[in-house]
């Protein structure tokens, strides 16, 4: 069987390396010319060197590279799950979501993806991969990691992959170059005998070279059949799960689950084997159904079923050596022309030859001449420089640079330099124009990390199958702990209490309790990540720190513009601010704006509240002792109005008693009178006599009396308001000045 696999291994490996070999070759020397500048032909290196020529590398690839890079890096692409099955559900996609960032960030899964594309724009292809490894060293549980892949020549993929990532490989293999120490801690005892295969020589690659081991991972998916169940209640299972799961066996005897169909149906196994050149070292099988190794291709295209694979600057490898080379034949010019001499007749230099044959050398303030009469006393004359081959050069250097820009695609604008464009709307178009042209290197680091997802969410089911607290992280990276695969109470956001729910019988009515009211109970959630199916989506663009400060931006200018819509834009703009405290103020702000009070208040007014009650409190105890008192005083109050009833009673029945008998004595009076007088004569405003009736003396009497009798009236009842006014006047408590405690009770007449 081990042999088997060794064979199978080597005509793997051998198809892999002879399908892969010109894309290698080619990266190779591309990453050779522009990452270490050996842009000059071997050859004519030697034959300049041997002539004392120069030989000028300036090296204007690797800013393109760097352009292309960054970009990526700062729109790098996310992961995005969503539902995609009835067994699935808005928040366990959610949850999904943030345990996939809380992956990329424990693994540094941005640095795996920067190297990657990085090895795509420089060499036409990169790779990172997806592995396990235990969550803590004293733990059970197992955690998904994105590792860097930092070497892209040690991955040999399926040579018959079609797809722009890995999903359709069947084969892969890793090698790595270890020494026999490391060889014997990691595999003890094994076998690190040489492989004297020629196929395995011919890849360039031995399984041992001198002194260390080459160690090959090799990965091998095969399809397999298997048979699925449908249960009546519409759950899925493999018929593999019903016969060796001992909780699906118990449902199934109790009758729990009752199956209603089932089916054949294909999938995938995928094996890892380790093996050096003599023997396999370990094998073990992989629970997801991808091989976890993600390939970043570069500029891709196929001829005659042959894939190539090119990076960035492979078009423009002799743009570069062109404006190398001109730019050496420049130098070259320019430093080994003579120097232009002063010519004049002879004898004109000798009075001052020392400072004349130094002319070329130092700088003299003055050169005397001597006069010669047979050239006109004219002085010596320079001859003037021949600049024309130089310039020559130079112009071709400019053309070959304009050259490299035109091959990858990215002019000056693009690169960060001024152009002829002023506004910004112009400044952006070009500079898009760079991106477009370039954008396929970004588009394809996409693809790959959708594939990156589709592994993630083939292997979470697998690996985080149990009960157990992950933390999830959300976009704009705030962390918090989610219970996954077994129920738990929710929790509300703000005071962290559980939440709670009305209860619910069998009909799914409210459960009534003995007091009349609802019974409450504790309002679960369950997010299994066993259960239902997921898809994915890839968005590519700024990241949250960029879109925040967009947005921050973006808001203010709205803010300015529309003054009124401040209760609205302000907590809103806080949350975007990129300070310390930023989402504290907001907090506040929109507290501020719905009318909440904030906790700090809120944690005063309950202090005052209970100090409020306190002093109510005494003031019941000072009421319930002044209400004995208050009861003694209307008691008191109600005597003495009783008695003073009683006396006016008394006192207009004796006015009214003589009053009867005033009324009775002038009746008989009048009546004599009437007799005898006919009238009674009185003196009338004007003067004169008049003579009144008996009658009318008689009721002007009766008036002068019952106002008098009114009048005692009157002051009777000022008497009975006062008393009244001074048993319904508020009490005002009384402290004492030391002690602040109450010490008695006075009425406060208003």
């Amino acid at each position: 069987m081990a042999d088997d696999l060794l064979k199978e291994a080597k005509d793997a490996f051998e198809q892999a390396s002879d399908a892969s070999d010109h894309n290698r070759q080619t990266a190779i020397d591309d990453v050779k010319f522009a990452r270490l500048g050996e842009q000059w032909p071997e050859a004519v290196m030697k034959q300049r060197e041997k002539e004392g020529r120069p030989c000028l590398t300036i090296n204007k690839l690797p800013a393109f590279i760097r352009q292309v890079v960054n970009d990526a890096r700062q729109n790098k692409p996310a992961i995005k799950v969503h539902p995609a099955d009835s067994g699935a559900d808005p928040e366990t996609a959610e949850v999904l979501n943030g345990l996939i960032r809380n992956i990329e960030y424990t693994s540094s899964a941005d640095v795996a993806y920067d190297t990657g594309v990085e090895c795509a724009v420089t060499a036409g292809f990169g790779y990172w991969r997806v592995g396990l490894d235990y969550a803590f060293d004293d733990s059970f549980d197992m955690d998904i990691q994105i590792k860097r892949v930092i070497n892209p020549f040690s991955v040999y993929g399926d040579p018959n992959s079609t797809e722009a990532d890995s999903s359709d490989w069947n084969t892969a293999f890793v090698v790595d170059r270890l020494t026999k120490d490391q060889f014997k801690s990691q595999w003890g005892e094994k076998s690190t005998v040489d492989w004297d295969d020629t196929t395995w020589q011919a890849a360039g690659e031995p399984w041992r070279i001198e002194n260390d081991v080459l160690v090959a991972e090799y990965w091998k998916r095969e399809e397999v059949e298997r048979t699925i169940v449908r249960m009546q209640d519409g759950q899925i299972f493999s018929k593999e799960q019903l016969e060796t799961d001992p909780d699906l066996i118990v449902q199934l005897e109790m009758g729990l689950l009752q199956p209603h169909g089932e089916r054949k149906t294909k999938s995938h196994k995928v094996t890892q084997h380790f093996m050096s050149g003599a023997e396999i070292l370990e094998s073990k099988d992989w629970p997801g159904r991808y091989i976890p190794i993600v390939p970043v291709y570069g500029d891709e295209f196929d001829v005659q079923g042959k894939r190539y694979f090119r990076s960035l600057i492979h078009n423009a490898k002799d743009a570069q050596r062109t404006f190398n080379y001109w730019r050496t034949t420049g130098a070259e010019l320019i430093a080994l022309a003579p120097k232009v001499p002063f010519i004049g007749p002879k004898g004109a230099f000798d009075s001052d030859m020392e400072r004349w044959q130094t002319a070329n050398t130092k700088s003299h303030a003055f050169l005397e001449y001597d006069p010669v009469a047979a050239a006109g006393n004219t002085p010596p004359q320079r001859q003037p420089l021949d600049t024309g081959p130089a310039a020559g050069a130079l112009q071709e250097a400019l053309n070959a640079s304009d050259d490299i820009k035109a091959i990858v695609g990215m002019y000056d604008a693009s690169l960060g330099a001024r152009s002829n464009e002023t506004s910004g709307v112009a400044i952006h178009a070009r500079q898009r124009e760079g991106d477009i042209s370039t954008f396929h290197f970004v588009d394809n680091m996409a693809r790959a990390i959708r594939h990156t997802g589709r592994i993630l969410i083939d292997l979470i089911p697998h690996v985080y199958d149990a009960e157990r607290i992950v933390r999830v992280i959300g976009e704009d990276g705030s962390q918090d702990a989610k219970t996954v695969n077994a129920p738990y109470e929710v929790k509300d956001p703000k005071t962290g209490q559980p939440m709670q729910e009305p209860a619910t019988g069998p009909d799914g009515q409210p459960v009534i309790g003995p007091d009349g009211n609802p019974l409450m109970k504790p309002i679960t959630a369950l997010h299994d990540l066993t259960a239902g199916k997921y898809d994915l989506t890839v968005t590519t663009g700024p990241s949250f720190t960029t879109r925040r400060e967009e947005a921050a931006a973006s808001m203010t200018e709205a803010l300015r513009a529309f003054p009124q819509a401040a209760p609205v834009i302000v907590p809103e703009l806080a949350k975007n601010l990129d300070w310390p405290g930023a989402d504290d103020i907001a907090e506040k702000l929109e507290q501020m704006s719905s009318g909440q009070v904030p906790p700090e208040l809120q944690k005063q007014i309950e202090q005052g509240k209970q100090q409020l009650e306190q002093v109510m409190q005494e003031n019941q105890q000072l009421k319930a002792d002044q209400s004995v008192d208050r009861a003694k005083a209307e008691e008191q109050a109600n005597l003495a109005r009783q008695k003073h009833n009683d006396d006016m009673a008394l006192q207009e029945k004796k006015l009214q008693d003589a009053y009867d008998l005033k009324v009775m004595e002038m009746r008989m009076n009048h009546d004599a009178k009437a007799l005898e007088n006919g009238g009674v004569e009185e003196e009338g405003p004007d003067g004169q006599k008049v003579v009144k009736s008996g009658t009318e003396v008689v009721m002007q009497g009766l008036g002068m009396l019952g106002q008098l009798i009114a009048q005692q009236g009157e002051a009777n009842n000022a008497q009975l308001e006062q008393i009244a006014r001074i048993v319904a006047a508020p009490t005002e408590l009384i402290r004492d000045p030391a002690t602040g405690k109450a010490a008695g009770s006075r009425k406060v007449l208003q």
